[in-house]
């Protein structure tokens, strides 16, 4: 195999920022002497299939399914948002959103409501909120919610489905929701935040084990000097990056005991 992919889908939430991380990426694999074609793959196209091309590159996954092993992947790195609550790390978290105009004052008060969730490999819009939720289950209320809509897919979907109503709250990666509100942040007019989950590692950018391993170690390098590099700084504003994070599976294991927690526990879906 001589050609390889690069794609930033799962923080491309508008075209300016695709063409940001565009332009990233061609910028990490010069430096890393590293030839990649970026690949438009628009939503609502499964990721999971992208996952499991064998022409991977450099293209960004969630670190659930990193660590579950849906697909073979090695990772790169990881990048840190420029977000004082991710502490100079390559963290993320979900935000529990509801309308604006909702009544609800602690999460409790939505207890009686519809809870959404996106796909069951997702972080964000699964794990994390089955983790953040554990706490509130009791012998008497295994379930929390009254209702849930399950599989809804995207963080836009869980917007949109606040905003019209189908559910009273939903999970929203937070680094998703810092781009949006960056570059469309009318979008966001109608909801507010009402807690926000634990702190995880930040999904990744990965490449298949067909990637030489020379060209594996060079973007792992190239990607952590980014931030030094003089053409950094306009596009880390732009995609509120500090820098990035060189990254192995084992760094995604957080995410696999919030799993087996739930599991444990009875609670295998967010209900």
């Amino acid at each position: 195999m001589t050609g390889f992919i690069a794609n930033a889908r799962m923080y491309a939430v508008v075209p300016e920022a695709e063409a940001a991380w565009r332009e990233l990426i061609e910028r990490v694999a010069a430096e890393a002497q590293v030839t990649l074609d970026y690949l438009p793959y628009p939503a609502p196209q499964p990721l999971e299939h992208l996952w499991r091309r064998p022409d991977l590159g450099a293209v960004q996954m969630c670190g659930y399914p990193i660590a579950l092993g849906i697909a073979d992947v090695v990772p790169l790195a990881a990048p840190i948002p420029d977000l004082d609550w991710a502490g100079d790390r390559a963290v993320y978290r979900s935000d529990l959103i509801v309308r604006a105009d909702a009544k609800f004052c602690t999460l409790a008060d939505t207890f009686a409501g519809t809870l959404g969730w996106t796909v069951e490999h997702s972080h964000s819009g699964f794990n994390a909120l089955r983790h953040h939720l554990l706490r509130h289950r009791t012998p008497d209320r295994l379930g929390v919610y009254a209702r849930v809509v399950g599989n809804l897919v995207t963080a836009r979907r869980i917007l949109d489905s606040v905003l019209d109503g189908t559910i009273d709250i939903g999970p929203l990666d937070a680094f998703w929701h810092a781009l949006i509100a960056k570059y469309r942040p009318e979008m966001l007019a109608g909801v507010r935040v009402l807690e926000s989950t634990d702190l995880a590692p930040m999904p990744a950018f990965v490449a298949a084990p067909a990637l030489p391993a020379e060209s594996v170690a060079r973007l792992r390098a190239a990607f952590a000097a980014a931030s030094q590099q003089p053409w950094f700084a306009p596009l880390g504003k732009a995609l509120i990056v500090r820098g990035f994070a060189p990254v192995e599976r084992s760094d995604f294991s957080t995410t696999l005991a919030w799993d087996r927690d739930a599991k444990a526990q009875g609670y295998p879906v967010p209900a």
